[in-house]
């Protein structure tokens, strides 16, 4: 090939790419009333063709048009039911927010240790506690879709997926699908959000060693008065010994009215006491039926108090928290009542910028003669210190030992447990 023959088709070949690339320009810009200096018609028929649009029927250019708001596509065909409109669309668009999340433990235990959460370290050495990808878009103006699907190293599971309202009326806001309850401080939350490293004992004796979800749906109102005030009702199936414990739990006995399934109430409450200073109320309760019989019932009542100290002035990193929850138990069995109750108290001080400590105290009493835990007869005790270094947002270190009283064995038991942790991805803000 001669010089001047490969000059030609270079020349040629960069024509037709600055056409290519103008189209979609040309096409936003002008409406498609007229072609760019020095393309025929025929030439721009052809372009469009190569493109995969072809000219729609109000002469405006294929490739681009795209169906109004409330149009509709049947059949996979064009646009059907309404103007077409320049509307250029991206990959990014049309894809959700993304993030991996991994925790991994190093533990020790000096007797054979009795977690209650399933993420917990429950063995001397390595521990993969959980692999989680949260996955959350707005689906249209009126949903939003959010789910958490959990790796472990025996499974995966769907831990939450769910829709979220977004244009109720009322100031109203709905759930539908699979959600974690919001019953108290921690179990509608995740793992990489706690402040230690295993699930308090009363959430993994009380709801389950996964927290307490279920597929159903929720409906909260804010409501309104001079302080922010939400009140929250769910309803969610009612079995599961991971997620449903002192409910229908492993016993599923089926849905024979609405009074088999579980009913979940809260009232969130948020008052900024000073500028460097807020505190947040919860009132809960959950009911629902129980394994030993439909027509016994298992109830829950709980409250939870979160205080924070945060300055808004100066070039302080300290933030101080103090949580408390508690709740009670009552459930009905074949000629018995059993009542328990348990809770825990928190610390948490960041006292720089990538390290933090936080101190936990925890108490839940026992019965005889419970089907749930037999060997859980009296009250047991747990203490709980750490330290929290973060290199960056993304990852974070920790070290935390504990001491687990549990009055009817001779002998305590002392664990320590380093953990590292880090996340990628489009991972949003933690709540407050």
């Amino acid at each position: 090939m001669s010089g001047l023959g490969l000059k030609c088709r270079v020349l040629a070949l960069v024509w037709v790419c600055s056409v290519v690339f103008a189209l979609p320009v040309w096409a936003q810009t002008t409406g498609g009333e007229a072609p760019p200096a020095g393309v025929t018609d025929a030439e721009m028929e052809e372009l469009e063709r190569l493109l995969g649009g072809g000219r729609s029927a109000n002469g405006q250019a294929g490739a681009v048009a795209a169906p109004a708001m409330g149009a509709s596509s049947v059949g996979g065909g064009g646009p059907v039911g309404g103007p077409l409109i320049a509307a250029p669309r991206t990959f990014q668009d049309m894809n959700p927010d993304l993030s991996v999340i991994v925790d991994v433990a190093l533990a020790a235990f000096s007797r054979e240790p009795m977690q209650t959460g399933a993420h917990d370290p429950r063995v001397n050495g390595f521990n993969l506690q959980q692999l989680e990808i949260a996955l959350g878009a707005p689906v249209d103006p009126f949903w939003r879709f959010d789910s958490n699907l959990v790796y472990a190293q025996n499974g995966v599971e769907i831990e939450e997926a769910y829709a979220t309202s977004l244009a109720a009326p009322f100031d109203l806001q709905a759930r539908i699908g699979q959600f974690l309850t919001r019953f108290g401080r921690v179990n509608a939350t995740h793992p990489h959000t706690w402040e230690f490293v295993d699930q308090t004992l009363v959430i993994g004796k009380f709801m389950g060693s996964e927290g307490n979800r279920g597929l159903g749906s929720e409906l909260s109102w804010l409501m309104p008065l001079p302080w922010y005030c939400e009140w929250v009702v769910s309803a969610t199936e009612a079995k599961g010994g991971a997620t449903a414990r002192s409910f229908f739990g492993n016993e599923n006995l089926g849905v024979a009215s609405p009074l088999d399934v579980q009913w979940t109430t809260a009232l969130r409450q948020f008052f900024p006491l000073s500028p460097d200073w807020s505190l947040a109320w919860g009132l809960n309760g959950a009911t629902g039926p129980n394994g030993s019989g439909r027509s016994n019932r298992t109830d829950i009542l709980g409250t939870d108090i979160y205080v924070k100290w945060r300055p808004v002035e100066g070039s302080t990193f300290n933030v101080v928290s103090g949580t408390v929850e508690a709740m009670v138990r009552r459930r009905q069995q074949p000629g018995a009542l059993l009542e328990d109750h348990g809770g825990y108290a928190t610390v948490f001080w960041r006292f720089a910028q990538q390290w933090a400590t936080a101190v936990r105290a925890e108490r839940v009493s026992g019965v005889s003669n419970d089907p749930l835990d037999p060997d859980w007869v009296g009250d047991r005790t747990r203490y709980a210190w750490n330290v929290t270094f973060w290199p960056t947002e993304f990852s974070r270190f920790r070290l935390q030992g504990s001491l687990d009283q549990p009055t009817w064995r001779p002998e305590p038991i002392y664990a320590a447990m380093l953990t590292m942790e880090t996340v990628t991805g489009a991972h949003g803000a933690h709540k407050f």
